[in-house]
């Protein structure tokens, strides 16, 4: 079952998805659907809530950055902002394309999706 399925089948997060749109990976279509409830909806889905002050640190700052220069920020950046250690956020989200999707940020792109995996 696809991400996209999933979410589309799930009644308990219909009312907070009702109006988003993803693409055939998952990815938020229109990143200016996005807010607080939404990435809380999300990270739910995937396992990772309840969203703590920790990953809106990481949330933001990869929303930002990517809304701002239009580029993944490396782990290093994202690390120092965050304080956190690699490991840490790791263990937060379980990898980088959860952090992706929460964020509500647009498919990264294959080359992007493979080495962020």
């Amino acid at each position: 079952m696809s991400v996209v399925q999933s979410i589309s089948e799930s009644s308990s997060y219909d009312s907070a998805l009702a109006t988003i749109h993803f693409d055939e990976d998952g990815f938020l279509l229109n990143t200016e659907t996005w807010d607080d409830q939404v990435a809380e909806t999300l990270a739910e889905m995937a396992g990772v809530a309840p969203l703590e002050s920790a990953h809106w640190r990481v949330i933001h700052f990869v929303r930002d950055r990517f809304l701002r220069l239009g580029a993944i920020p490396p782990m290093r950046r994202i690390c120092r902002s965050s304080e956190l250690s690699k490991s840490e956020v790791k263990d937060l989200f379980g990898g980088c394309l959860q952090v992706w999707r929460i964020a509500g940020l647009p498919h990264p792109g294959e080359e992007a999706k493979a080495y962020m995996g």
